[in-house]
C-alpha cells in the first residue's frame, strides 16, 4: 500500500492579532534619558492595555498550533504537513472543537473591542493615540482559522503535456523532492521517540549523596505513553524498526505505577535499565 493511502496532507493556518506598536517618541525619550543611541531599544506599546482577551486568543492559537504539529509530520517547509489516516477522525473532531473555542475567544473580544479602546486610552495616558486603532471590521481581518485537507500524490505523479525530455526532467525533480519530504517524515516519530527515551533515562537517574530527593510529575509516565500510542499512527510508512522500538517501551512501562517510581528507587532503577536497552538497542 502507498504512502498515498496511509496519509492525507493538511495546512492549518490560525492568525491573530499581535496588538502591539512601536511608539516612536517614547523609544527616543528611553535612548535619550539613557544616553544611548536612537537604536539601542525599542518600545513597543501594548495597544489593549488593560484587557488580556487579545492574548488569551494568542496563547489559544500556540496551542492549536502545538496539537496540530504533534499529531501530524512535516512535509512542506511551511504549509502542509502529513496527517496519517489512522490519526485522521481523532484529529479532525478535536480541532473542530479547538476552531469553535477559538471563534468563541475571538467574538468574545470583537464585542468588546470598543470599551477596550475606550479602557486603553485610560492605561495608555500620554502614549495613547487614537489613529493606531484599526476598525473592528479591520480588526477581524487580523484573525483566522483555515484548515484545508488535500490528497497525497504518490511518488512519481507528475502529469504535464511536455517534451519527453522536459517531463523527464521535471519527474526526477519531483521524485527527489518527494522522497526528501518522506525521508524527513520517516526520521521524526523516531525523533520523538528518542527524545521520550532521553527524557525518561535522565529522569529516573538517581544520583547517590543526593540532598534533596526528586520530584516526579504524573507527564514522566503519561507522555511516553502517549507517544507510544500516537506512534501506531505516526509510523505511516510501517517501519518494522520503529515498531519494535514503540512495543519495547510500551513494556517497558507496563505495570508501572507513579507512586512506585517516586517511592521506590529499585523500580526507578529498573525502569531505567530498560530505557537505557532500549536506547542501545536501535542506531537513532
Amino acid at each position: 500500500m502507498g504512502i498515498s493511502a496511509s496519509a492525507v496532507l493538511v495546512e492549518l493556518n490560525v492568525s491573530n492579532w499581535g496588538a502591539s506598536k512601536l511608539d516612536r517618541n517614547v523609544t527616543d525619550t528611553v535612548n535619550a534619558n539613557h544616553n544611548a543611541t536612537r537604536d539601542a531599544s525599542k518600545v513597543y506599546k501594548n495597544l489593549v492595555a488593560g484587557s488580556s482577551l487579545c492574548s488569551d486568543i494568542a496563547k489559544y492559537a500556540a496551542r492549536i498550533r502545538l496539537y496540530h504539529n504533534e499529531m501530524t509530520l512535516p512535509w512542506a517547509n511551511k504549509g502542509a504537513r502529513l496527517l496519517p489516516v489512522k490519526l485522521m477522525l481523532e484529529y479532525k473532531q478535536h480541532i473542530t472543537n479547538m476552531r469553535i473555542a477559538y471563534e468563541t475567544m475571538c467574538n468574545n473580544f470583537y464585542a468588546q473591542y470598543p470599551s477596550i479602546v475606550a479602557n486603553a486610552r485610560n492605561n495608555l495616558q500620554a502614549m495613547f493615540k487614537a489613529e493606531d486603532y484599526p476598525t473592528l471590521d479591520e480588526v477581524k481581518e487580523k484573525f483566522g482559522f483555515n484548515l484545508v485537507f488535500s490528497p497525497l500524490p504518490e511518488s512519481g505523479d507528475f502529469r504535464l503535456d511536455v517534451a519527453n525530455d522536459d517531463l523527464k526532467d521535471l519527474q526526477d525533480s519531483y521524485e527527489a523532492d518527494f522522497n526528501n519530504r518522506l525521508a524527513e517524515a520517516v526520521r521524526t516519530p523516531w525523533e520523538k521517540l528518542h527524545k521520550e527515551l532521553l527524557a525518561l533515562s535522565t529522569k529516573l537517574h538517581d544520583e547517590e549523596g543526593a540532598d534533596t530527593k526528586k520530584r516526579y510529575h504524573d507527564s514522566l509516565l503519561e507522555n511516553p505513553q502517549e507517544m507510544c500510542r500516537l506512534l501506531t499512527a505516526l509510523n505511516v510508512t510501517n517501519d518494522p524498526k520503529l515498531e519494535e522500538a514503540r512495543r519495547d517501551l510500551e513494556r517497558a512501562l507496563l505495570g508501572v505505577e507513579m507512586e512506585d517510581i517516586k517511592e521506590s528507587e529499585v523500580i526507578r532503577s529498573d525502569v531505567k535499565a530498560r530505557v537505557d536497552a532500549i536506547l542501545e538497542k536501535f542506531d537513532w
